[in-house]
């Protein structure tokens, strides 16, 4: 992972949080906690990440975040409607004032012709009720290559969310 991409927009993202007086929990699937753990690098991280959540099993995103199981049963966990109910659900579970959700086919194995590897939906929400949704694909870059691709995508939506509030 190019740590000085990864680092510099997570240290970027940190100072417009302290400054806004603003914290952060992340409901990660795909990404496994990279973007907890790109925050945690940086020293008072404590100051701006509340909790996040490794939500990679279905089971956990209906126990931890209050996905609805009806949600994965008819978009499937890598959706749209996923993703914003993970960003949603992290909010009312947490303390913070945003949320950013991650939901993917990091692969090697997984995909379809509807849903490839490199897919990966993002929602990014806040307590003010504005929740932003996006969808990346990626392509075939590699497991540790889309699940960075995934970590930069996340910074630049709660960046778009940090402007929209």
């Amino acid at each position: 992972m190019e740590k000085d991409e990864v680092a510099r927009l997570a240290t970027a993202l940190h100072e417009r949080l302290l400054k806004g007086e603003l914290s952060l929990v992340t409901a990660e699937s795909c990404t496994g906690g990279l973007i907890a753990a790109a925050i945690t690098e940086i020293p008072r991280a404590s100051l701006t990440l509340e909790r996040g959540y490794v939500t990679y099993s279905n089971a956990a995103k209906e126990s931890d975040l209050g996905v609805l199981p009806a949600i994965l049963r008819e978009y499937g966990a890598v959706s749209e409607q996923t993703a914003r109910a993970m960003a949603e659900g992290a909010l009312k579970h947490s303390l913070a004032h945003l949320a950013i959700a991650v939901t993917g086919i990091a692969g090697p194995d997984g995909g379809s012709s509807e849903k490839p590897i490199g897919l990966v939906h993002f929602a990014a929400a806040s307590r003010k009720g504005t929740t932003l949704h996006r969808e990346r694909r990626f392509g075939d870059l590699g497991r540790t290559e889309i699940r960075r691709q995934s970590v930069l995508a996340a910074f630049s939506l709660l960046n778009e969310l940090l402007d929209a509030n």
